[in-house]
């Protein structure tokens, strides 16, 4: 719980009482590789921060497994929209390594934004960072060849780079893996 408050804390200061509440309303989890954590056609009941381990979100589209979110240490995940209109999710999330969650559930989000001044200011910052990242992973695709976006992909995010298969950063990168495999024999690190 720890990496959390401070977490929060990087972004807003909280009051002993703030911190008492993010303890009380969120919960802590251990979870094996490979575990689903969410799977298409259900609602998403939590959003998760990830103290350790990856987890990694795709879609199903006609059968083809599309990687659109690989997510590490010390960030927030979940399906969005279905979290907040508790509709079903298009997304898969799934463990690729050993995690440790914590995690809050719809009606304690609801608490904490009803309870507190902080959170709904804290979530209005997650959410804006999320966004502009997603901006920039499309701005990424429009004007980088598929070289350059590996290799800032590397240079961001190196952790990923050395724990996520070739196939989920490939998908995530929007190449196949064998251009992948190219572009990785063509780089000397």
């Amino acid at each position: 719980m720890e990496n959390l408050i401070n977490y929060i804390q990087s972004k807003t200061t909280l009051t002993q009482n703030e911190i008492e509440l993010i303890n009380n309303h969120f919960v802590s989890e251990k979870i094996p590789a490979k575990t689903n954590l969410l799977e298409a056609g259900k609602v998403e009941r939590y959003i998760y921060f990830i103290d350790t381990g990856i987890v990694k979100g795709y879609q199903n589209i006609d059968g083809k497994i599309i990687v659109q979110h690989l997510v590490t240490e010390q960030d927030f995940f979940t399906s969005l929209d279905s979290f907040m209109t508790e509709t079903p999710s298009l997304d898969y999330y799934e463990a690729i390594t050993d995690c440790s969650l914590i995690k809050i559930s719809k009606p304690d989000f609801d608490i904490l934004q009803k309870e507190t001044k902080f959170w709904a200011i804290f979530v209005k910052d997650v959410t804006n960072a999320h966004l502009n990242c997603k901006l920039e992973r499309v701005k990424d695709f429009q004007v980088l060849t598929a070289k350059e976006r590996y290799l800032k992909f590397v240079n961001q995010y190196p952790n990923l780079a050395l724990n996520v298969s070739i196939d989920n950063i490939a998908s995530f990168l929007g190449m196949e893996p064998q251009s992948l495999s190219r572009i990785r024999k063509q780089i000397a690190f």
